[in-house]
């Protein structure tokens, strides 16, 4: 299935964060901490959104870091992906 968001939506789908630290020490689930970054999958028009026009600035592919508690999440084809507005990306992680 495909999604189309509307307007000022993204799409993102979490990205597996490394189970490993910088200095080799493997850490168990419970024990790492869960960042909000995700790879955008879908991008919407932008347009006018509440009397202001928006331009969308990032594109399908970008690694987004986002707020904690935004979006919606649903499941699609068995992936978990999450619904949130553009504001609510706070950067864009570039290597």
């Amino acid at each position: 299935m495909k999604l189309k968001p509307l307007f000022d939506k993204v799409v993102v789908k979490k990205t597996e964060e490394k189970e490993q630290t910088v200095g080799g020490i493997f850490l168990p689930t419970a024990a790492q901490e869960k960042q909000e970054v995700a790879v955008v999958v879908a991008v919407g028009e932008g347009g006018v959104v509440d009397g202001k026009d928006v331009k969308m600035i990032v594109s399908v592919g970008d690694r987004v870091l986002y707020s904690k508690y935004a979006g919606s999440t649903f499941k699609l084809d068995g992936e978990e992906v999450t619904v949130i507005k553009q504001s609510d990306i706070l950067a864009i992680v570039e290597d």
